[in-house]
């Protein structure tokens, strides 16, 4: 009963309010909240409001959402222990590493690790030696797009 009422009163609300939308010569607005004012009484109407209340508040609904959330845990962690277990079983002594979605990736190419830049792109230090880099190398790629792009 307090929801069909409370449902009233926002539908007579928004009538208001369409009505002072209407006044100020904005009857598009004023049909669409109209329109919007409508739902919950037909709403009440149609009886769904009684069904989502007699939902709400029966405890006995909220032991079956409780038990469902116990079931779907219960299969998670099942399925979570078997693919442990099946992956242990078949790799080697070293499983390739997670990725982000927990789905396990075999590289395309292990050994190509670093992007290819090609020959001339970039100069290697000497082995022995290690070059200090100075504020220019760090800009030197950018500075080659830039003149490429003639910016």
């Amino acid at each position: 009963m307090l929801a069909e009422t409370i449902c009233s009163a926002v539908s007579a609300a928004g009538l208001g309010i369409a009505a002072v939308a209407a006044y100020r010569k904005r009857f598009l607005a004023a049909v669409r909240i109209t329109a919007y004012a409508l739902v919950p009484v037909g709403l009440v109407m149609t009886g769904v409001v009684e069904w989502v209340s007699g939902i709400v508040f029966k405890p006995s609904v909220w032991i079956g959402f409780g038990l469902l959330a116990v079931a779907w845990m219960l299969f998670m962690t099942t399925r979570a222990i078997e693919r442990r277990r099946l992956g242990t079983s078949e790799k080697p002594a070293k499983a390739p590493k997670a990725a982000k979605g927990g789905a396990v990736r075999d590289a395309v190419a292990p050994a190509a690790s670093a992007p290819s830049l090609g020959a001339g792109s970039r100069q290697q230090p000497a082995q022995g030696k290690s070059a200090p880099a100075t504020p220019g190398d760090d800009f030197s790629d950018i500075e080659a797009i830039l003149r490429k792009h003639g910016i």
